[in-house]
Order: C-alpha cells, then sequence, then structure tokens
C-alpha cells in the first residue's frame, strides 16, 4: 500500500522483504538495474546495509528491525544524503514495551500502572501483589497482534505465564477494565510539525484487528478531540518523522489511557485509503520526504475496516468474502498478495464507505455474515439491521433525532415519523421534555452530533422550550413544531420557537405541521446526501400529479358533483 501511493507520485521504491514475490515487490517493478529490490530478513544486519546503500531515504513497515544496525547505518552515513524515519532511536524505545511505557510515563501520557518483572514465579507473584488481579504480564520485545502478552487471573498460572511468554524478558501492567478501544494515526514531519488523523473505535478478535469505525461516535461530544490530543502529545515525544499509530483505551468515566504506539502505517489507518482526503501511506511518504502533508480530513460521513484474516490454509474463505464485497456499494476489496494463507494470518482487508451510519452497517452486515467463524450476535452487535419503516421502534444509528416535551405532542410528532420513513432516512423518537428532564435535554442535545445526528425536530406545546434549549446547545439545525394546547390554539409556542434571540436559530412550520418537519429534515439532509434532492424532487412531481388529477377530475363532474377526501 505505501508502494501503491508512491508510484503515483513517480518516488522509486526499493524493497528489503524475503523472497521475489513479496507483496510489495509484486507492486514495484524496477525500473532500472540500480532499483532492483533486496532478498533477505528485515532483520539481517548486511542486508539493512544494503538496502542503506541503494536509496536516500530508508523507512520501515515493521518496528522489529534490527534498530542497532539502523542506528549503526545513521550514523556511519552522516554528512552524505541518507535520511533515517522514524528516527532509530524511536524504534529503539518503541520496540521495548516496557522502555515505551517509560518514555510514555515521563513525557506525562496517562498510561496504566506497569513495572519491570523477571521471568520467575516469584517476580510475577510479587507484580500481582502490587498491581493486583487479573495482571497483564507482556513481552518487552517482539509481541504483536496480542502474541507476547498473557493475562493472569490467579496467581497458581505464574509457570504457565512464564513458559507462554518463552522466558523472554516481562514487564506488568495493571489491568486496565475499559469500555472501547479507539486508535488514532499521526502523521509527524522531521520538524516536529504533527497532524492527527479522526480517532476511531478498534474492535479485536483474537488479539487481532478485526474492525474499524470512522468516525468514533459517543456520548461525549469532547471525546474525539480529546483522544487526537493525546495521541499527538505522545507523537511530538518522539524524533523522526513518518506515520504512527497510537492505540488507547477509553475507561467507563471518559478516562484515556495510551496502549501502545506503533511507528509506521498500521491497520486502525487502513480505511484512510478511501475515507480521507490524505491517504495514512501518502502522508508517510509526504513526512519522510519532507513534502507539505496532506489534509486528513473525513471525506464520507462514515466508514469502516474489517480485516481478513486467514481461517485455514485455503483462500477459499477469502475468496467467498472478497465476491460478497464486490456486489456491495461503498466496499473496496485490498488482496496482499501473501503467498500462503494461514490461520490467524492477514491476508487482507475490506474498506467500506457510506452516506451515514445506518447505511454503514448495512453495506457492513452481508461481509460478517459470510465470515465463516461469525455469530449472530456478532452481526447484530456490530451491524444490526435497519428498523423497519412504521415499525415504530428507533434506528440504532439515526441521522434524525425526533423529539417531543411529551407523548401528548406523538400524534403532531408521528407525521414527521412517516415523512423520514418515505424517504428512508434513519431516526430515533423519544420524549425530552425541557423542564421537567433538563439534564436529560442537556446531554441529549450536546451528544447528538458526536453520536451522529444531523439534524433535530424537537416539537413542544405551550411555553415551547424544548426546540430553542436544545439549539442552545447543539450546533445541528434545530426544526421546531409548535404543537396546539389546550389554550391559545398553538400561537403561544409558535411565538416562542419564533422568536429566538440574535445567534440561535430555530427552523419552525405551522402548528402541529410534523409533515412540513420532516420535509424540511429531509431537504437540509440532501445538501450532504445527493440522493436525497432526486427523491425530493420526484415527491414534488407526485404532489403536482395529484392536484392535475383532481383538476381533471373536478372539469369532468363538475363541482356540485364532486366528492372531496379528506385526509
Amino acid at each position: 500500500m505505501l508502494a501503491a501511493s508512491a508510484s503515483l507520485l513517480n518516488v522509486k521504491v526499493i524493497i528489503l522483504d524475503a523472497g521475489e514475490h513479496a507483496p510489495a515487490k509484486q507492486i514495484v517493478a524496477p525500473s532500472a538495474p540500480h532499483l532492483t529490490h533486496v532478498d533477505g530478513s528485515f532483520a539481517d544486519p548486511d542486508k539493512i546495509r544494503e538496502l542503506a546503500r541503494k536509496v536516500d531515504v530508508l523507512t520501515v513497515e515493521i518496528e522489529h528491525v534490527d534498530a542497532a544496525t539502523l542506528e549503526e547505518v545513521r550514523f556511519a552515513s552522516q554528512g552524505k544524503e541518507l535520511a533515517i524515519h522514524p528516527s532509530p532511536s524511536t524504534i529503539q524505545i518503541i520496540q521495548d514495551k516496557f522502555r515505551q511505557k517509560q518514555h510514555l510515563s515521563l513525557h506525562g501520557l496517562p498510561v496504566s500502572e506497569f513495572l519491570e518483572v523477571e521471568s520467575s514465579v516469584e517476580a510475577v507473584h510479587g507484580a500481582a501483589q502490587k498491581l493486583g488481579l487479573p495482571l497483564m504480564l507482556k513481552s518487552r520485545t517482539l509481541a504483536y497482534d496480542g502474541r507476547g502478552n498473557f493475562v493472569l487471573r490467579s496467581l497458581d498460572q505464574a509457570d504457565e505465564a512464564i513458559s507462554a511468554l518463552g522466558n523472554r524478558p516481562l514487564y506488568a501492567e495493571k489491568w486496565v477494565p475499559f469500555v472501547k478501544e479507539i486508535a488514532v494515526m499521526v502523521v509527524r514531519t522531521g520538524e516536529g510539525e504533527v497532524l492527527s488523523y479522526p480517532a476511531v473505535e478498534t474492535i479485536h478478535k483474537d488479539n487481532i484487528c478485526h474492525l474499524v469505525f470512522a468516525p468514533l461516535r459517543s456520548r461525549d461530544s469532547l471525546l474525539s478531540q480529546k483522544a487526537r490530543s493525546v495521541a499527538e502529545k505522545a507523537i511530538r515525544s518522539f524524533s523522526g518523522a513518518g506515520v504512527f499509530g497510537v492505540e488507547m483505551f477509553l475507561m467507563d468515566n471518559g478516562d484515556i489511557f495510551v496502549n501502545e504506539i506503533a511507528p509506521r502505517p498500521h491497520n486502525s489507518g487502513h480505511y484512510t485509503i478511501e475515507a480521507c482526503e490524505t491517504s495514512q501511506y501518502e502522508n508517510h511518504l509526504r513526512a519522510i520526504l519532507s513534502l507539505p502533508l496532506g489534509s486528513t480530513a473525513l471525506k464520507v460521513p462514515s466508514a469502516a475496516m474489517l480485516n481478513l484474516i486467514g481461517h485455514s490454509s485455503s483462500m477459499e474463505e477469502i475468496t467467498k468474502i472478497k465476491n460478497t464485497a464486490l456486489n456491495i456499494p461503498g466496499a473496496s476489496v485490498h488482496l496482499y498478495g501473501k503467498s500462503e494463507c494461514r490461520k490467524g494470518r492477514k491476508m487482507g482487508h475490506i474498506t467500506l464507505v457510506a452516506e451515514s451510519d445506518a447505511q454503514l452497517r448495512a453495506r457492513l452486515r452481508p461481509l460478517l455474515q459470510s465470515l465463516p467463524e461469525s455469530s449472530s450476535e456478532e452481526v447484530e452487535h456490530y451491524a444490526p439491521a435497519l428498523a423497519t419503516p412504521g415499525s415504530g421502534f428507533s434506528d440504532s444509528s439515526p441521522l434524525v433525532g425526533v423529539i417531543m416535551g411529551s407523548d401528548s405532542d406523538l400524534p403532531a410528532m408521528l407525521p414527521a415519523a412517516r415523512i423520514l420513513d418515505l424517504f428512508d432516512i434513519p431516526y430515533e423518537l423519544t420524549i425530552v421534555s425541557a423542564h421537567r428532564t433538563p439534564d436529560r435535554m442537556a446531554e441529549y442535545a450536546r451528544s447528538a452530533s458526536s453520536r451522529g445526528l444531523r439534524t433535530i425536530i424537537a416539537g413542544a406545546g405551550g411555553a415551547a422550550h424544548l426546540p430553542g434549549m436544545v439549539a442552545a446547545m447543539t450546533a445541528l439545525p434545530v426544526i421546531g413544531v409548535p404543537v396546539k394546547g389546550s389554550t391559545l390554539d398553538g400561537v403561544d409556542s409558535l411565538h416562542s420557537i419564533v422568536q429566538m434571540p440574535r445567534g440561535i436559530p430555530v427552523a419552525t412550520v405551522a402548528i402541529n405541521n410534523g409533515m412540513n418537519a420532516g420535509l424540511l429534515a429531509v431537504r437540509i439532509l440532501s445538501a450532504g446526501i445527493p440522493r436525497l434532492v432526486n427523491d425530493m424532487d420526484a415527491y414534488m412531481k407526485k404532489m403536482e400529479n395529484e392536484v392535475l388529477t383532481k383538476a381533471e377530475k373536478l372539469a369532468e363532474v363538475g363541482w356540485e358533483n364532486y366528492q372531496v377526501r379528506r385526509t
């Protein structure tokens, strides 16, 4: 993927990897004898030196390289035109997870408690006494995709843990009872400028990244920016240029802990190829070549990445899900061309993009269903079926929030729901009282955008403070529906909604006109969902035809015999 991005910029790439047909070598054909690839291991000092002699800039795709040789090459090249990114010192810190944790702690990053542990039963027991159980034991080096981790749940597992971790140097981390795993990709220039990509949610299965959802959805409107700030601070503390993956734990109280850092393009950033204005791979190249960094902004409202993991020595399962993906709009298949498939090996990934979270999950659903080990519980959790129009139940990934101050407002608000059903727009409908549940109202308004809502329809009678108060707490457009009450015929509600102070706009419709509120919501959404413009044109054409049909009937039978049908 890095080589593919480089080819679009006419950047010549030489690959050090084992075998003549390694995946990246399949992408880039040497255009001259001096650009031939290097056959060998990325941990072989002689091969690293051979590669260094052939290039102007040297970068890494995996952190488990021989960092000492990279440092030796860097030192020997001083005064010559060779740059190594990220810097060998950064790689040395990150590839030793205990040193990495020390570094992050020293620079004020939030990490769980940790301590060095010898590979002995007594030392493991001592760590458990200090940090408690369960205890996360980790190998300091050569750990990848969960290999090198052991969760110690009882002291009698100490021997098993040491054996499982290969008697390598260890350290222990206090168990972190996280509620969600999140990640942020950060690109860093050699001068220390950093740009972060949107925060994402990562789902792991058997300790391997399984799914990534972008952007991160949360009821905490400040969470995404908080995660990006933590990630940026972490990467500023290192040296060298390139893209870094920052994996974090989210706690129930909103706290964030940094878990691990990858000094390279990362699984949690694969979605950027289709979903962002500049992919993590292109930005890695821009950073290490001292080119201007590209925008990290999302160019689609919703995206997901599904890792394709080998289930056996056969490619049959991978081929089956690939064929499923080829029939799904917005799906892009990336197969890596690895020489053999085996259980647990990353063979490729699929990126999905969509106009909304609801559409994204509808597209993800058949992919999860085609996985050989996928359960119905997993499918329903990560890709629930869309709410059936007219079912009377909210969608799990709504674009529109329909709220009302009381259940007595429901008859006035149902026409809005009917319109949203008609246009296949996912929505939620609930009761939120500005006066009787002010905390619920504030939380609803402030979390609306970060949950994925794009428009709110708020109905209220009497004082009708709900639309205005919600509009004061969210940047989303709010449409107020004045509801006719027992006195004043709803004029009081209309005046309350209309007479908002400068700076807090609330759109409104006629009294009890939930239908127009739904139609206005559709028109607002059409600014970002082009299909809705065509759908609205068709709706208006249908209304025109209905009127013309009535005019013809009136002319045909005369007004004395014409029967008016009330709706």
